[in-house]
């Protein structure tokens, strides 16, 4: 292992104070409004301790600054973010996942649609870490959950250079653009986690990350089965607001994260994931009568199967059933939500990979 001590990164002198210190990483533009915990040498070291590889240890270029991305700023970025060094590892994978060229971080988080990346882990990390994915999970009151996103957010911003107002163009951003990291509720999922789906080991922890839009929430107390409770579900995502109909052609994707209660039921009505994602495939469609002329129509992008000249054509929420991420989470208590997805990204996965 490379010798920890060899850190790079220029040194600045501030009065010990918290304030002073606080008044003056806001000064240069470090911070999220929040406060930050001071990156002191001590304190990235440890957190570098944990991945075990040279700080200078080059990940890739981030834009829109066209940015050398190494462990060593990422280190910065998570100190200040509140992490504790034993996430590290999972902040590392997580910012490789959204320098994948697919997952396109710039125009996510320059976008006027104030899109956010959604983090999700899968895998025994998640209980080593104490990574929330039950109740409560998109929402705050877990360190490694609250911290985790806000470090990956805090390198895009520093490192990316999307500030708002700057290269950061949303008219109105996302609270996810705080923090929005969660796990998949394994133990209450009456099928395998998405690692295993994905081809994982069992052993392997993993993490997703997927550019969204909104988050749309939706209760169903009332039907008697689960095929009724995912075409409830469905029926939320019809709606000309939804932009993802207008921008299939470039590969827009969605995120269905169901509570516990209503996989179960969802389960027992004899669907697996697969059967989910191709349900909400076939049945998340809008005719382009309703469609046409208002909303993002004026910078559509439909495949050429998609026959304009029919206003009864029917335009599906997403280009293909794989185009739909299915996952479970939450606690008690019969929400589910769909996260939308922005137009030109792509959900990317990670496998998180630590000291033995």
């Amino acid at each position: 292992m490379a010798n920890p001590l060899a850190l790079q990164s220029r040194r600045v002198q501030v009065q010990d104070s918290f304030d002073a210190i606080q008044d003056y990483c806001s000064q240069q533009g470090w911070t999220d409004g929040l406060p930050v915990v001071p990156p002191t040498e001590d304190l990235v070291r440890q957190m570098l301790l944990t991945y075990g590889e040279d700080p200078s240890l080059f990940l890739g270029v981030i834009q829109p600054r066209n940015a050398r991305v190494t462990l060593e700023k990422l280190a910065v970025n998570a100190v200040m973010a509140g992490c504790r060094p034993e996430y590290f590892p999972v902040v590392v994978a997580v910012v490789k996942a959204v320098l994948q060229k697919e997952f396109n971080v710039a125009g996510v988080s320059a976008t006027h649609g104030g899109a956010a990346p959604a983090i999700i882990v899968n895998g025994p990390v998640v209980k080593e870490l104490g990574i929330n994915g039950d109740a409560g999970c998109f929402g705050p009151g877990y360190r490694p959950n609250a911290s985790i996103g806000r470090a990956v957010r805090l390198v895009i911003r520093n490192l990316g250079g999307l500030i708002p107002g700057e290269m950061d163009k949303a008219t109105l951003s996302l609270p996810a653009r705080y923090s929005l990291c969660f796990s998949e509720n394994e133990d209450r999922s009456p099928w395998e986690p998405r690692h295993v789906e994905m081809g994982y080991d069992p052993s392997a922890s993993i993490v997703t990350v997927a550019g969204i839009r909104g988050i749309s929430i939706v209760m169903e107390t009332t039907v008697p089965t689960g095929i009724e409770v995912l075409r409830s579900i469905v029926d939320t995502m019809k709606s000309t607001g939804v932009s993802n109909y207008y921008q299939i052609g470039t590969g827009t994707q969605i995120v269905l994260v169901l509570c516990p209660e209503h996989a179960v039921d969802i389960h027992a009505s004899g669907l697996s994931k697969a059967d989910v994602r191709e349900y909400v495939y076939q049945n998340a469609r809008m005719p382009i009568h309703q469609l046409k002329d208002v909303g993002h129509y004026g910078n559509r992008n439909w495949p050429r199967w998609i026959d304009q000249t029919n206003p009864d054509t029917l335009v599906p929420i997403a280009l293909s059933a794989d185009d739909i991420v299915v996952v479970v989470a939450g606690g008690d208590g019969r929400h589910s939500a769909w996260l939308s997805g922005w137009g030109v990204t792509r959900v990317t996965t990670q496998e998180i990979t630590r000291l033995a």
